[in-house]
């Protein structure tokens, strides 16, 4: 087994609540004398993780989520307040835009500063010093000092003596969303080159593209605490479709209008399961329905059935009625009906299917039931089926 470079357990951290200066200064004195009381909020709750050399883990989650907080815990800038923290080997973190340098001195300058704090030695600074430069590729800006550079620069001149050290361990916060296209696709190529040659990745993104491309697990942080980790197309997935889930514009009224007297739906069978539960479908991507429907005048009701993205984009939709299917009669008053998808060329995420019980003339709708889907795979294509093409 691989040797342990990160191992969090059970991580909290958490700041005293302070809304003016004088609250801040009451904190602090609390805190340096030892008293306890003082109210505090949680940014991180309770995070568990273990990451092993070679592996590269993507770190997800909303804005406030504790992500940057997590990395910060990790290199040292911030203590835990609960749990413990073990990191080995030699570590490189890309943080906060322009954290480690100083704004008066020159990028040459910044240079020998950042090296050292990253644990290269004198000589080998005055080694790479050149071929840093090279790498940052920014020109006479890198003897004037780093307060005229601008966010780009500055993440190209970070960048660049990480890449130089090749730490075991990179350590990085959105350092993909800056910069140029060109150097982006530099930086995509090294980490890659990093990764093939066994170095270890921490990367915190909202880009999912890169998140999938560069890293094999993901760790999905929601208010602090560990919401998801896993494979990293699993989580990703599921954190798409939980924003699409929370963007969804359209409310539907309650489709139950007399489902109590009218025609409605008894019980539904995904691929031959019962309950509410998701359906979880690989990469053979068949689904087959079977739902037994009840009729108050025992007349075959007709079957509408909807196939949804979760955020609620249409995706496909058929009735009984249109195709011209008839169901079987399973009893008085219940009949049943059978269909089968196969081979779905729906993408990753997830989908709601829904089932609509309407009249034998199929204009009036009496009960609905909704069944979601997760769809799982390693496709990196955008949008919600794959068509069929040939390159060449």
């Amino acid at each position: 087994m691989s040797e342990v470079l990160v191992r969090l357990s059970g991580v909290g951290k958490r700041y005293p609540l302070v809304h003016r200066n004088a609250d801040r200064m009451r904190a602090m004195l609390r805190a340096l004398s030892g008293q306890r009381g003082i109210a505090d909020v949680a940014v991180l709750q309770g995070v568990d993780l273990v990451v092993r050399r070679g592996e590269s883990v993507g770190i997800i989650g909303e804005n406030g989520a504790g992500k940057s907080t997590l990395l910060k815990v990790l290199t040292g800038v911030l203590n835990a307040s609960d749990g413990s923290v073990e990191v080995n080997g030699s570590v490189g973190a890309l943080l906060e835009l322009g954290a480690g340098f100083h704004p008066e001195y020159t990028g040459r300058q910044n240079i020998s500063t950042a090296a050292a704090l990253m644990g290269m030695t004198s000589s080998d600074i005055r080694a790479k010093t050149e071929e840093i430069i090279e790498y940052a590729d920014i020109g006479r800006y890198i003897d004037e000092p780093i307060k005229h550079y601008s966010t780009g620069m500055v993440v190209r001149l970070g960048f660049a003596v990480v890449a130089a050290r090749r730490p075991d361990l990179l350590i990085t916060d959105e350092v993909l969303a800056v910069g140029d296209e060109s150097f982006q696709k530099k930086c995509i190529r090294w980490i890659e080159d990093f990764l093939s040659q066994g170095g270890t990745l921490l990367l915190v993104s909202h880009s999912m593209y890169h998140v999938q491309k560069l890293c094999r697990h993901a760790l999905w942080l929601q208010a602090g605490r560990v919401q998801a980790y896993g494979d990293v197309y699993d989580v990703t997935q599921d954190y798409l479709a939980y924003h699409e889930r929370k963007t969804a514009t359209q409310t539907e009224p309650d489709p139950k209008l007399n489902s109590a007297e009218g025609y409605r739906i008894n019980s539904v069978l995904l691929n031959g399961r019962d309950g509410l539960t998701p359906l979880i479908l690989g990469e053979s991507r068949t689904l087959s329905i079977a739902i037994e429907m009840f009729s108050p005048d025992d007349r075959a009701p007709h079957l509408a059935v909807g196939l949804l993205r979760a955020d609620g984009t249409a995706v496909y939709g058929t009735t009984s009625e249109i195709d011209a299917a008839t169901p079987s009669r399973s009893a008085a008053h219940r009949f049943t009906y059978q269909l089968r998808f196969d081979a779905l060329t729906l993408l990753p995420g997830q989908y709601s299917l829904k089932l609509h019980a309407l009249d034998p003339e199929g204009l009036r709708l009496f009960d609905t039931e909704v069944r979601e889907l997760i769809v799982r795979g390693t496709s990196r294509e955008f949008g919600i089926v794959r068509l069929s093409h040939q390159w060449g």
